[in-house]
Parts: structure tokens; C-alpha cells; sequence
């Protein structure tokens, strides 16, 4: 069986491996997979979910279901979507509803400076140029490492490090086949950790603010909330993936590529090459994020500064609750610099242009945004969350377990669902209504909460076939080893996964009981 992704037919046909371990692991995946294509959209699930509110809600407000919460001493009562004030929600709420959701505005405002910087060219000969001229020892590592700077372009990542990962192998004289997967493990099961803020920090924060003001009003949890933990993370993930890969996967004999992928390799590799005009670029580049960043540091030190928050507050200062200003504007200045250094911005129309491209390739986002935000919507009005949220902090506290065996229950709670639902925007707005109030109640932070769902939400995505770049990187294998199948790739993806799993996780932990802050001001 065969499949197209992006122009690329994948021979999906599974490679029966001799381990009884992964064959087992295979089924089970294959078993994954069948249940996830039953799954509706998730457009529609959301729909049905939603609908599922509608009647829950019905039944629970005939029945008097309440719940006391111990924060304010007020009982909460679920209301009834089946009545007046719920109908007017559904039916004239529906578009403030949408208009309100959180992550829409914010979205759309960091990726208008994103879409300039990556149709410029910049991330790609910037990707280009971090792992181009690596010694070959150290080269795992550096394309690893090279992943996790990447997830600040997104998906976009994806298709430009892996073929990049499997010509500098192969030009260093190793198996472009594990070029493609070290790349790919790095990008998808690292892809809530990076060393600099991405579009996930700020769309994450803002499901995450508003679930915790469900018990606290004003509570705020800030784009920066995760990054020390993130940024730690990001050398983590990368040096696991490092020592598995060559002191395991490395060694494995059946790494070689076809004779014919060999040859073709070397002149690709050589189109690839970053030019004399491209470096130029980038450093001019270079130097302007370096002078971006330095005004708003300098601007922030006086005690008086405008810039910052009550009391002289740095970490909710407009910088920090405005992040995505501040980051959309950041990526728009560094690709029109570069974009008009190389010629890829001959006008400022080029420039509207990016921006209009870019919010055309998140529309699919959009209107998968439009479900989630009314689903919230009834979820949160009848108060079903609360409720929920209040018994199941009564119930956890009841069993006195301690914090950190919660957080690790919830992280395999959240790896499983990563399996079937494999946009991380979709399952922490599942989620996060639920699991942030909860544990609000029994004094576990919402940066917390939203720290070990990026570690559950990350490892899988390089496992689960329901992930489209799973595929993907299939069909990029599959340009070096056209026998290469399913079986192929979860066999290399499988061990790696799950050893990043118990090592994050267990780093997690020991960031929580040691009290370390997740990020400024958590």
C-alpha cells in the first residue's frame, strides 16, 4: 500500500521486524491507528463533544448535582444549556464565543512576523547553516540540538531538516537514513522544548490562563511560565537522543541506503550549500535580533520603566503579558532584514504578502478553532468543569497521594491520548479546563500542570501513526532505502521514544521536588 505526502509517494506496507517486542509494539500501533481513522475529525469531534456538554449539562442541572469551592466557599451549581440563558449562549454567544477564545487573537499575531521570517528563507539556510559543517562526531548531536532551535518555524521544521539531516550524514560519511530519523525524533518527540520561545509557549499559555481563572480570576500564566524548563529540556532531549542513537541505533546493520540514493546524494547535498551572499545575511541578521533584544533588556532595567508591571514587576510587565507582540514583531524585523539582503523582499508588498500566506496556511487552525471555542464555551458556562474539577480534587486529596505521583499519572494519561489526538492545541484545550482547576485545588500551579503536558504531549508524536510528518518521514526514508516500510521506521522511533519518555519524565520529577521555578515568576 502506498501513500502521497507532500508530492511524495510512501510505501506504507510494514517491514515484519524479528524482535517479538516490536512486533508486538507494531500491532499495537497498527491497532492505534485503526481506531484513530475511525475518529472523526476533530473538527467534528469537538462538535460531538460539545453536544455531549449540551445534554450532560440538562441532566446534571435536574438532578442538583453541586460542588463547594474550597477556594471561595461558594456552591456551584451546573447549570442547563436546555434553557434560555443556555440557548442565547449557544445561538447569540456563538460568535463573541469564537471572538473571545484565547489562543485566536494571539495565534495570528505571532505568526504574521513568523510567516515573514520563514518566507524569507531565513529558517531554512539558518537550519542549514547550524548543521552543515559539524565534525562528524558530534554531528547527532548538533542536528538534535539544531531540531530544538527549529520548533520556533513550526511544522515548517519538518520539511526542511530532514532531507537537510540525511545530506550532511551522508556527506559525513554516514547513513542518510539515520540522518532522517535522528531529525525527526528530534523535532517531534522535542517539540514542546526549545531554548528560545516559540508559538507553542504563547498558544499553550493562553488555553492555560484561561482554565486557571476558573478558581483565580486573575491569575495569569505568562508565555515565559515553562522556559527554564523548556530551555533545560532542549539539552536533555537532545543529548538522550544522542547516546541512544550512537550507542544503539547506530550500530545497527541494516542502516545502508540503495546504491542509486548514494550517488544522487552528494549533488543534492551541494545544492543545498548556504552561499557567500546567505551567510552575509544572516549575520547582519544576527546582529539585529542582538540589538532587539538588547534595547528591550535596557529599557527594562530602570525601577520606573513604563514598560514595567505593578510594583516594578518584570515578569508581569506589557513585555511579558504582550509576548506575542513583542515575538511577532521580533521575526517580522529579522525577515525583512533578511529578506531584503537576499532579494527574496524586493518591496514592502512581498512582505504583506508572507503575512497574507501565512495566515492562509493556518486556516485549517482557524476553523478548528472556531469548534473548540464553543465547546469551551458550554463546558465553562454550565459549570460542569468546576464542578468537575472541585470532586476530582476532593477525590485525589482523599487519596493523599503524593503531587509529583499525580503529575506522573497525568502524564500517562496524556501520552496516551497524544496517540489518537495529535495536535497539541486540541488536546490541551480538552484537557487543561479539566486538569488545571483540579490541581489548582490542591496546590499544584497551573505552569506546573502545563510543564508535564508538554513532556506527554512531545514524546509520542514521533510513535503515533495518526501523525501525518510519521508518514512524512517514511517517504524522505524512503527516497534512500526504497524498501524501507512502517515497521522500519517505528522500529527505530519505538526505543528512542520510550527511553526519552522515562528520562524526561524522571527530570520533571526531580525539577518538582526540588522546587526549581518552571519559568520567570511560576
Amino acid at each position: 500500500m502506498s501513500r502521497l505526502v507532500e508530492g511524495v509517494a510512501v510505501n506504507t506496507s510494514a517491514v515484519e521486524p524479528r524482535s517479538k517486542f516490536l512486533r508486538v509494539a507494531f500491532r499495537g500501533l497498527a491497532v492505534i491507528e485503526k481506531v484513530g481513522n475511525r475518529l472523526p475529525n476533530p473538527f467534528w469531534l469537538f462538535w460531538l463533544l460539545a453536544g455531549v456538554v449540551v445534554v450532560l449539562s440538562a441532566v446534571l442541572a435536574a438532578v442538583g448535582v453541586t460542588a463547594v469551592n474550597p477556594a471561595t466557599n461558594k456552591v456551584i451549581s451546573v447549570r442547563s444549556l436546555v434553557s434560555a440563558d443556555g440557548l442565547k449562549l449557544i445561538i447569540e454567544g456563538a460568535v463573541s464565543s469564537y471572538a473571545n477564545f484565547p489562543p485566536l487573537a494571539t495565534i495570528i499575531t505571532v505568526m504574521l512576523g513568523i510567516a515573514v521570517a520563514e518566507r524569507s528563507g531565513l529558517f531554512t539556510v539558518l537550519l542549514r547553516r547550524m548543521v552543515a559543517r559539524v565534525p562528524g562526531r558530534y554531528l547527532t548531536f548538533a542536528v538534535a540540538m539544531t531540531a530544538m532551535v527549529g520548533h520556533v518555524a513550526g511544522d515548517a521544521a519538518y520539511v526542511t531538516l530532514i532531507p537537510l539531516a540525511a545530506l550532511v550524514f551522508r556527506a559525513a560519511g554516514r547513513s542518510p537514513v539515520l540522518g532522517c530519523i535522528v531529525a525527526y525524533v528530534s523535532i517531534s518527540a522535542g517539540y514542546d522544548a526549545s531554548p528560545s520561545l516559540t508559538t507553542t509557549d504563547v498558544l499553550l499559555s493562553a488555553i492555560s490562563t484561561a482554565a486557571a481563572r476558573t478558581i483565580d480570576p486573575g491569575y495569569l500564566v505568562t508565555p515565559v511560565a515553562n522556559y527554564f524548563f523548556g530551555l533545560a529540556s532542549s539539552v536533555l532531549v537532545a543529548l538522550v537522543i544522542t547516546i541512544v542513537v550512537e550507542k544503539v541505533l547506530a550500530r545497527r546493520p541494516d542502516l545502508a541506503a540503495d546504491e542509486e540514493a548514494e550517488q544522487d546524494g552528494a549533488a543534492e547535498f551541494g545544492e543545498m550549500a548556504v552561499t557567500a551572499a546567505q551567510r552575509r545575511a544572516l549575520r547582519v541578521t544576527g546582529l539585529v535580533a542582538l540589538v532587539f533584544i538588547a534595547v528591550l533588556v535596557v529599557a527594562m532595567i530602570p525601577a520606573g520603566s513604563p514598560l514595567r508591571g505593578p510594583g516594578g514587576s518584570v515578569v508581569n510587565s506589557m513585555l511579558f503579558t504582550g509576548m506575542a507582540l513583542v515575538l511577532g514583531v521580533f521575526f517580522a524585523v529579522l525577515g525583512t532584514v533578511y529578506g531584503r539582503m537576499t532579494g527574496a523582499y524586493t518591496a514592502t508588498s512581498g512582505i504583506i504578502a508572507a503575512m497574507v500566506e501565512g495566515i492562509r496556511s493556518m486556516a485549517p487552525i482557524l476553523v478548528l478553532f472556531f469548534a473548540i471555542s464553543q465547546f469551551l464555551a458550554y463546558f465553562k458556562w454550565s459549570n460542569i468543569g468546576e464542578v468537575l474539577a472541585i470532586t476530582g480534587a476532593q477525590g485525589l486529596r482523599e487519596l493523599n497521594l503524593h503531587g509529583w505521583v499525580v503529575l506522573v499519572g497525568i502524564a500517562v494519561l496524556i501520552t496516551v491520548m497524544n496517540l489518537v489526538i495529535t495536535s497539541g492545541s486540541a488536546l490541551w484545550s480538552l484537557a487543561a479546563p479539566t486538569l488545571i482547576p483540579m490541581l489548582m485545588l490542591i496546590g499544584i500551579s497551573p505552569e506546573t500542570t502545563q510543564a508535564v503536558y508538554r513532556v506527554a504531549d512531545s514524546v509520542t508524536n514521533c510513535v503515533t501513526p495518526m501523525s501525518p510528518y510519521f508518514v512524512m518521514a517514511l517517504g524522505f526514508i524512503q527516497q534512500y532505502r526504497k524498501s524501507a516500510g512502517i515497521g522500519t521506521l517505528a522500529s527505530f522511533t519505538l526505543p528512542l521514544a520510550a527511553v526519552i519518555w522515562v528520562v524526561w519524565v524522571a527530570f520533571f520529577v526531580a525539577w518538582y521536588l526540588l522546587g526549581v521555578p518552571f519559568g520567570p515568576g511560576s
